[in-house]
């Protein structure tokens, strides 16, 4: 069976060899797209990328007016250059398998793990092909930032507060799995003891916001609330926010310095549990942007300093994720797109218990496995699938008005 193996392999490489000499002879566009779902300007535009990752690398080979922004061009453009050069390989790969299957006289055996051989190649260049069309779609605003969750209760009284304390776990142990830095910047438990008012998560991963933007929007549950004696299924819901993370430094491009009457601070006393702390000392902090009337309220700390500058953060984060939305209803606007709506009133997802089931709606994607999905470890797969849709639709939206345009300035 080895050398059966090996013997398929060589075959493999032949193939693959001519397959390469194919693309490179008489043009990779063309020869890629018969095997993808890739349209022909996206690699197009991967060709243009490729030959700039070029030029900056002679100019950085030179050190001739090389910049800190140059820097980081070459890094983004890199990873998209090297997925476009395993797409292509891929696209051989798979070329030559099926070349190699349509032969009469293949041998059975060979046939057999070439079949195999096939299905993987397959999965890989799918799995490719969705990355580098995400790649070669401009930039969301923030995507390399990391990112602050809010989470708040919505309609279903008092089971609400306890899911958006499940939903809270959740993003915790995916960021535990996925070896994030994070901190529960407030949490403001239900008097209860069950459940919170209201939490926020800073995720300090960069790139994170890109991640976990999809997860924005009104979470629906069906289950069985522990306080139902007659075991009837309760709905309920919970909002959830996701925002990118500003620095709080003044060399961070996004920083925003405000007018002096611009904000509004009250000081307090910290409300709930905490003992003589609480009666007696002014530490909670309330700041109101008044233009856009967003208040942000935070009382975790003993320090009225330490409470502010967590205010402040997560207001400068609100303010950069409004303008964020603004500009992509005014580009959605634009290009005429018909997509669906990521207003934060829709219901994004669905949890039901009796089911095991976690349906996604704006993909119509369902994971017939809720406890994975809770406890983090499968939580990806309706990210990824999200992600996949948002992609599609914004692809099918950007080349609508682009399809004669072969300098691809809109890409």
């Amino acid at each position: 069976m080895k050398r059966l193996y090996n013997d398929l392999r060589e075959v493999i490489n032949s193939h693959r060899r001519l397959k390469f000499k194919s693309i490179h002879t008489y043009g990779s566009t063309r020869n890629i797209q018969e095997q993808t779902i890739i349209h022909p300007l996206l690699l197009k535009r991967a060709d243009v990328l490729k030959t700039e990752l070029k030029q900056i690398g002679d100019k950085m080979s030179s050190s001739a007016g090389f910049t800190i922004s140059d820097s980081k061009k070459f890094a983004r453009i890199t990873q998209v250059v090297e997925l476009y050069d395993r797409f292509v390989k891929q696209s051989a790969d798979f070329s030559g398998l099926k070349e190699m299957l349509s032969e009469p006289d293949l041998d059975e055996s060979l046939k057999e793990e070439a079949e195999n051989e096939l299905k993987l190649t397959h999965k890989r260049l799918m799995e490719t092909s969705n990355m580098l069309k995400a790649k070669l779609l401009p930039p969301v605003p923030y995507a390399d930032r990391p990112c602050l969750i809010e989470l708040r209760p919505g309609a279903g009284g008092h089971e609400a507060n306890i899911f958006t304390n499940d939903l809270l776990e959740m993003y915790v142990r995916f960021c535990q799995i996925n070896h994030w830095p994070f901190e529960i910047v407030s949490k403001n438990e239900h008097p209860s003891g069950k459940g919170i008012v209201d939490a926020t998560l800073m995720i300090n991963e960069q790139g994170s916001f890109d991640r976990m933007r999809h997860e924005a929007g009104v979470h629906r549950v069906q289950r069985v609330p522990e306080t139902e004696n007659k075991g009837r299924v309760h709905t309920s819901a919970a909002a959830v926010i996701v925002l990118p993370k500003i620095e709080a430094d003044k060399s961070d491009p996004e920083y925003r310095k405000f007018k002096s009457d611009e904000l509004r601070i009250d000081v307090m006393r910290a409300r709930g549990s905490g003992g003589q702390h609480v009666n007696t000392t002014e530490s909670a902090v309330r700041i109101t942007h008044l233009p856009t009337g967003i208040s942000v309220h935070i009382q975790d700390e003993r320090s009225q300093l330490r409470n502010k500058e967590k205010a402040m953060q997560i207001l400068r984060a609100r303010l950069a994720d409004l303008e964020m939305r603004n500009r992509m209803a005014r580009e959605r606007e634009q290009r005429n797109e018909q997509v669906s709506s990521v207003d934060r009133s829709d219901k994004i997802r669905t949890y039901n218990f009796p089911q095991s089931r976690v349906t996604d709606h704006r993909c119509n994607f369902t994971l017939y496995d809720l406890e994975g999905c809770l406890s983090g470890e499968r939580l990806g797969e309706l990210m990824d699938n999200v992600a996949r849709k948002e992609t599609n639709d914004r692809i099918a939206g950007i080349l609508s008005t682009i399809e004669t345009d072969s300098s691809l300035n809109c890409i």
